[in-house]
């Protein structure tokens, strides 16, 4: 589960006094965790998202794959 408090703690004591290495540790987990959560938010609300045409044609929106 995030921990959105404990996020903003650790960058509010890293702007003052700034952090131990235990502690630096701790906030890259918790950010790493944070954007995973974002991203999978995202890839959830596109994988339940369509394109209606002017025909009112329903099609699901697709990744984009760079090649």
């Amino acid at each position: 589960m995030l921990n959105i408090n404990r996020i903003n703690e650790l960058a509010k004591k890293a702007k003052e006094e700034g952090l131990t290495d235990l502690e630096k540790s701790e906030q890259d987990v918790l950010r790493r965790e944070y954007i995973e959560s974002v991203k999978a938010s995202l890839q959830s609300n596109l994988d339940n998202t369509y394109i209606v045409d002017k025909f009112g044609n329903k099609r699901k929106v697709k990744p984009h794959t760079d090649k």
